[in-house]
């Protein structure tokens, strides 16, 4: 009995030693420099850590590291630090412990700045398990990244791709420690062991342990946040790694990015920087997701850009899409390089904003390849890479990309055309300018920036301003198609005022010419219908309107954590913020029974509109027109002029006014969707009755012939009996002479010609404004307001 026992012990004892160890992570690459390097993996038990290496696959030499607990002590997390290697070359390895033993993988070193190589990077993000795909990450990797490459280049990877940047959630839950293993690890380890990894932790990873057990990143940060955030060079590039989760992101992060900067600035080896975090600065596919810090390090950037001459890329993700654009008046992109396996936020499915930032929005799977180029001139060419959606597997098409140089050619600074000198109604201010030119004769042109400010300005706080981009993907559909950018036209404008313009233009590099010369022009009394409502903006508080559900305020810019209004002191919420209700309705009622017989003709147009916001995309303003006849009896609505933006939207529309309509009422309605404010916001709301002029009848756009505008002399103005018309140098006599009245229609006028002067009867017009037209066989040369008394 004593023995059988001694044989058993023995042989369980046996049975203990000759265990096997499995590797549940393969061998993944952290840190990498042109010397050095980590390797790691993860085990079911034991602590041996060895990494037979060398260059070529015969290995030959053997390093030792450590290993320590993951999962409360269930795994053992492996690190190797290799030294003293050789930069920019080539090793093999394999790790082993006990007796688990990975195949034989590849990597290579970094090179010096110094040795100015070009390389490429990829960047994704957010590759969260969704369980209606869960081996998109997998695809987007194998699939996507190295079958990329390998059809593209050709080779071994490792020459062709340096490192991999994910701006955060890489998991669903940062604290289930499987789906590091299953859902991160495993699908991406073909990558991961030939190519080092420079992750930043998103709000899945919940600041968990496990992802700073997992991760060696550079410890150069803040002082007791090591790896929450830090920087590391590869080349001619830095990259900032950003932790943009509270309770982080705040002013200890802000203070080590501006020292960063400011060494980068003046760090000759550093042609360009990449930095990257989680959360959006500004998201069109999904405007909940943005945060205030994300846009604290992009005004750093920025200036970083601007002061220091060196391009800049911030990389993000936490919105599942694609979104590419830039700074306006900084060399710095924006780039959402999501989603690598999470949910697609689709268009419509969270609220969204068109901004005038992004050149292109699309939501769908994929990731983005950078390509570097060193050297005498430094280079970065972005390429967008699609995997398709959730209908359609689309294998690695390039739908963006773009070149962005360190060295800039100059571009032409552009003529100022048209309007110069001349005289123009307010609403019908088109600005012109000559074509684009550039030192680089391949270069096109991407961008125009116009401003527009009273003629005593400087254009340090213009009256007008309009960025425009040669491409503006929104909703799947370019808003921009076909316009050349050579032309714009501004709304805004008050009339018989004097004004100045300017305009400058940006090639697809991001390079800037400078301003335009200024030219000047002036505006005539406005051709649009006078604005029939009582206090359209809130300045007078809730005078004129009529409160008949939930709250209304007249709020002051800011007041009770709004927003500033849009024109003026006030704006008005409709549902409330320092009060607040469920829906605020109030309305306005315009008597229009003067007008009763060109309605009943219904041959009478009514404009309406304004502008309308809320504070962050989920309450719903709403404008509408409702048209009663005399007893006060409904006789038909206008369509809902509505807003999720999230920024002052200008909505606008006309319709005739239904036969029967003696009263015309402006309802404004709020809705709250989110939160305890109702954010529904409407400012300079406008009701006007009768046509507006049009602007192409008048001919006030210089065609493709350049038109002269001839500038005619009317006097006395206003009058009553008889209007003298001058022209200098110009035989009037031959040319057509036309009276409109402010619908439109022409009116039946005496007209006496000599030579360059003209005398019109106008003792038969109705007291109003009425605008005279000058033609030839080309179209309108001139035209002028003149009021009958």
């Amino acid at each position: 009995m004593i023995k059988q026992q001694l044989t058993l012990l023995i042989f369980v004892g046996t049975a203990i030693s000759m265990s096997a160890q499995n590797i549940t992570i393969k061998p993944y690459l952290q840190d990498a420099s042109p010397n050095d390097i980590y390797i790691r993996w993860e085990t079911d038990e034991g602590d041996e850590s060895l990494v037979e290496w060398g260059t070529s696959e015969a290995l030959g030499n053997q390093t030792s590291g450590l290993a320590f607990a993951s999962n409360g002590g269930e795994q053992r997390i492996h690190e190797v630090h290799l030294e003293g290697l050789e930069r920019f070359t080539q090793y093999h390895y394999r790790v082993i412990t006990g007796t688990a033993i990975s195949e034989i993988y590849s990597f290579k070193t970094p090179p010096f700045a110094s040795d100015e190589e070009s390389f490429r990077i990829v960047a994704m993000s957010d590759m969260q398990r969704d369980g209606a795909f869960p081996d998109k990450f997998r695809e987007v990797v194998e699939d996507g990244v190295m079958d990329y490459l390998d059809e593209s280049i050709g080779g071994n990877i490792t020459d062709n791709l340096a490192l991999i940047m994910i701006p955060g959630d890489l998991v669903v839950n940062g604290n289930n420690f499987g789906s590091w293993q299953q859902t991160f690890f495993e699908p991406s380890e073909e990558l991961l062991s030939r190519v080092p990894v420079y992750p930043v932790p998103g709000n899945h990873e919940n600041d968990a342990s496990f992802y700073f057990s997992y991760f060696r990143l550079p410890e150069n940060g803040t002082t007791g946040f090591e790896e929450h955030w830090w920087l590391k060079d590869y080349g001619n590039v830095r990259m900032i790694g950003l932790d943009s989760n509270g309770p982080y992101n705040g002013q200890d992060q802000l203070d080590w990015l501006d020292q960063v900067l400011l060494e980068t600035c003046s760090a000759d080896s550093i042609d360009f920087v990449f930095a990257q975090l989680h959360h959006p600065h500004k998201s069109e596919l999904w405007t909940p997701g943005e945060t205030g810090f994300s846009g604290d390090v992009v005004s750093r950037l920025e200036q970083f850009s601007t002061n220091c001459g060196k391009p800049s890329i911030h990389f993000f993700g936490h919105t599942h899409g694609y979104s590419r654009g830039q700074s306006r008046d900084h060399k710095h992109l924006w780039i959402n390089v999501a989603t690598a396996g999470g949910a697609i936020d689709n268009w419509g499915e969270f609220p969204n904003f068109d901004y005038p930032e992004f050149s292109k929005s699309l939501d769908e799977y994929g990731f983005v390849m950078v390509e570097i180029t060193a050297g005498d001139e430094p280079e970065l060419i972005v390429k967008r890479l699609t995997r398709g959606d959730q209908n359609e597997v689309i294998n690695n098409e390039v739908v963006d990309s773009l070149v962005v140089r360190l060295l800039a050619p100059e571009v032409v600074r552009p003529s100022a055309l048209f309007p110069v000198g001349a005289s123009i109604p307010p609403e019908c201010v088109e600005l012109n300018a000559g074509d684009f030119s550039s030192e680089n004769h391949d270069a096109t042109h991407g961008q125009s920036h116009w401003q527009v400010d009273v003629e005593s300005g400087d254009f340090s706080n213009p009256v007008a301003e309009s960025w425009r981009n040669f491409e503006n993907w929104y909703y799947d559909v370019d808003t921009q198609a076909g316009d050349d950018l050579t032309n714009e036209t501004i709304d805004g404008l008050q009339e018989m005022t004097d004004y100045i313009w300017r305009v400058r233009y940006r090639d697809k590099e991001l390079n800037w010419s400078e301003w335009s010369f200024p030219a000047s022009f002036a505006t005539t009394a406005s051709i649009t219908p006078e604005n029939l409502l009582v206090n359209p903006g809130a300045e007078d508080g809730l005078t004129g309107w009529t409160i008949s559900q939930g709250i209304v305020e007249p709020l002051l810019s800011n007041e009770c954590n709004g927003v500033p209004a849009y024109q003026g002191d006030r704006y008005f919420g409709v549902g409330g913020l320092c009060e607040e209700s469920e829906v605020g309705v109030a309305y306005q009622d315009v008597d229009v029974t003067l007008f009763s017989d060109s309605i009943d003709a219904e041959v009478f147009a009514v404009s309406y509109g304004g502008y309308l916001s809320n504070y962050a995309g989920d309450d719903l303003p709403e404008l509408k027109l409702i048209f009663q006849d005399e007893l006060g009896n409904q006789v038909a609505e206008s369509p809902v002029l509505s807003t999720l933006n999230s920024s002052w939207t200008s909505l606008f529309d006309e319709m005739m006014v239904p036969s029967g309509t003696r009263t015309i009422r402006m309802e404004l309605k709020g809705t709250r969707n989110a939160g305890t404010d109702n954010d529904s916001y409407m400012d300079a709301l406008y009701l006007g009755v009768g046509a507006t002029l049009d602007c192409d009848d008048l001919s006030l756009h210089i065609n493709e012939e350049k038109l002269p505008t001839l500038l005619l002399s009317v006097f006395p103005n206003p009058t009553s009996q008889v209007l003298h018309v001058s022209c200098q140098d110009v035989d009037l006599t031959a040319l057509s002479i036309n009276v409109l009245d402010m619908a439109g229609r022409k009116c039946q006028v005496d007209v006496d010609a000599l030579g360059e002067r003209l005398k019109i009867g106008v003792s038969a017009l109705k007291p109003g404004t009425y605008v005279i037209l000058v033609r030839d066989e080309r179209g309108v040369l001139a035209r002028e307001v003149f009021v009958k008394e």
